[in-house]
């Protein structure tokens, strides 16, 4: 008798998943507690696999700016690679001359004053959040050796950002002893403001750092206004301010698709820059990159050396062992696809950003607050929340599979909640169309229900003030203001800052 391959398949199946039944009910009494007997291999793979099946789908995460395909032949020197480890370059010299190549790429392509046969000073990182430490450490002491020098106490440096930069900056300052001075949001204006930045600095300030696409709006802040402004301050006090550009979404856009822009190392005051390999340098999660303009402005007593794996080898990372799979899928995305297809990809997504910011325009029910000229994503808010919030958009639209966050911006500018939708490059115009469509399903949905706002007595719009005249019921504005107080904590535990 003959069987066919479905059916054997479909056997195996179905006896996989008995098998992996029977060892979940004896075997493993406890999800926190290491089991005392072992289990075979593919009842550990089906109980796993069956749990995974819980997330959400990669693709339909708008809420990251991460990476999530790739083709199949990177997927396969991923694998290949998997088992490398990338801080034994004595073992593996050609991983570290692949880093030490995407590290020049990126370095020319920020317009580095390196010329072609040098070697540009910068290092591969488990991310921007890691690349941003490793800066802000460049920074600080040098600012420090400073000091010391001119014989002035160095105890108290500080650096001066938005308050719309993305949490590692905070976990900097915190863990690195730095004050973090922020230039407080307004409505309708998400970004740093380089005037009032500049107006922040004083001679403990060791940088400003300079968002090139901002984590909340997708808006690239005017790196050149803070280069000339802070170039004046520095010649009328004698400090030596200088900048970092954070550029850990925007850095893989602004070549591409705004070569006009001036916001990199041909500004004389940019020191250092960051750029997220795993967001829009296509790669999966878990690369960054940090270049700085010159040896000079990378302190050598930052640089260990080590020689007990095989050779002497100079490292400046947070990090020590890591795999060496991530440095080595940049290297084939800037090969295989050069200046011409990263191009092609940034101006995908923008157009397909776009469809999406007409479709939700035509809805006449939202605000777009991102920006036409920046990271692809469309960011909106609700022309009325006197009913129901973003927040309910955003639960209302996991039930299609959307995963989209709902969150309210900084300091100052607490008030507004935002719906915002990242677009990478696997997020097609067809996607795009069906997304507009569930927006729409939820809001009729919405529209038949009673507000939440309402359902609370401390929210309720028609609560009243008592004043000596009589009562007087509240304002729109006012009203809006208490549903979204309300509705923050619930933000404060799903907000997005954005992943590095």
């Amino acid at each position: 008798m003959v069987i066919s391959t479905t059916t054997l398949s479909e056997a195996n199946a179905e006896v996989q998943c008995t098998f992996a039944s029977r060892y979940v009910r004896t075997a493993l009494p406890s999800r926190y507690k290491m089991p005392e007997k072992s289990i075979p291999k593919e009842a550990a793979y089906q109980i796993i696999s069956d749990e995974l099946m819980l997330d959400g789908n990669p693709r339909l995460n708008l809420a990251s700016f991460v990476t999530t395909w790739m083709e199949p032949e990177c997927d396969k020197l991923i694998m290949d690679s998997v088992n490398k480890n990338y801080v034994d370059m004595d073992e593996y010299p050609v991983t570290t001359e692949l880093q030490n190549r995407c590290v020049n790429m990126i370095a020319h392509l920020f317009h580095a004053p390196v010329g072609d046969d040098e070697t540009a000073v910068g290092v591969g990182t488990v991310g921007s959040s890691e690349a941003i430490m490793l800066a802000g450490l460049a920074f600080k002491r040098k600012w420090q050796n400073k000091r010391k020098a001119e014989g002035k106490p160095y105890d108290k440096p500080n650096i001066v950002t938005g308050a719309n930069v993305q949490v590692c900056w905070e976990k900097f300052a915190r863990y690195f002893e730095v004050e973090l001075k922020e230039v407080k949001l307004r409505e309708g204006y998400y970004v740093m403001d380089p005037v009032k930045a500049v107006e922040l600095v004083d001679e403990n300030t060791i940088c400003v750092a300079a968002i090139l696409g901002s984590t909340l709006t997708g808006e690239f802040e005017d790196v050149k206004l803070l280069n000339d402004l802070l170039t004046k301050k520095n010649k009328e006090t004698g400090w030596e301010t200088p900048i970092h550009v954070d550029a850990a979404s925007g850095g893989f856009i602004a070549p591409f698709l705004y070569p006009d822009l001036v916001w990199d190392f041909q500004l004389p005051l940019v020191k250092s820059i960051n750029v997220s390999g795993h967001k829009y340098g296509l790669v999966y999660a878990g690369v960054g990159w940090v270049v700085w303009r010159s040896k000079t402005d990378l302190p050598e007593e930052l640089v260990f050396h080590i020689n007990y794996l095989g050779a002497d080898q100079p490292t400046f990372t947070l990090n020590f062992s890591k795999g060496s799979s991530q440095i080595i899928a940049q290297y084939y995305q800037l090969i295989r696809l050069g200046f011409e297809g990263y191009r092609n990809i940034m101006e995908n997504c923008i157009e397909n950003a776009k469809a999406l910011r007409e479709g939700i325009e035509k809805m006449g029910r939202f605000e777009i607050v991102s920006k036409e000229v920046g990271v692809p994503l469309v960011a909106c808010a609700l022309k009325d929340s006197s009913q129901h919030t973003v927040f309910e958009i955003s639960e209302n639209l996991r039930r299609f599979g959307w995963i989209i966050p709902a969150y309210t911006m900084p300091a100052d500018a607490e008030h507004v909640a935002v719906l915002r939708v990242v677009i990478r490059e696997d997020f097609t115009r067809g996607l795009a169309e069906r997304l507009v469509s569930d927006i729409e399903k939820v809001l009729k949905e919405l529209d038949t229900m009673p507000s939440r706002a309402v359902t609370k007595t401390a929210h309720v719009t028609a609560v009243v003030n008592e004043t000596e005249g009589g009562k007087v019921k509240k304002t729109a504005a006012e009203t809006e203001r208490e549903i979204f107080t309300h509705w923050r904590g619930l933000a404060n535990r799903n907000k997005v800052n954005g992943v590095c």
